[in-house]
């Protein structure tokens, strides 16, 4: 939203500039009395020129920022996502070594019981 602002900005500049020649060059004015607007207003260029560059890096900053704020916050969002990976992973681990240790326990006392069966 912050770059149309700028293109905005611009453009509203640069149409001032281009109303303000172009009604300069077809007021009723004698030639001598256009040429001195003109060079008032060709003077007047760098100033323009100046302003427009400055909001131009204005808006550049301040897209600049945003950007900078947004992978900051991806970043922590991928982060908190990360850790909640591995606690799963790591929840997931100790129900597997648990099921498979109750698995050997139960596998263990079904051997032991059809031993004592076999010695009866």
């Amino acid at each position: 939203m912050s770059n149309d602002a700028g293109k905005f900005f611009g453009g509203l500049m640069v149409g001032t500039a281009i109303g303000a020649a172009i009604g300069i060059l077809f007021a009723p004015r004698s030639g001598k009395e256009t040429r001195q607007v003109l060079k008032r207003s060709a003077q007047d260029l760098p100033q323009l020129a100046e302003e427009l560059g400055s909001n131009v890096q204005y808006q550049a900053e301040r897209i600049t920022e945003q950007a900078q704020r947004t992978i900051d916050d991806a970043m922590v969002r991928l982060q908190e996502a990360i850790a909640t990976g591995q606690e799963a992973s790591r929840k997931l681990q100790e129900e597997l070594a648990m099921s498979m240790s109750n698995s050997s326990s139960g596998l263990t006392m079904q051997i032991d019981d059809h031993l004592d069966e076999d010695e009866e």
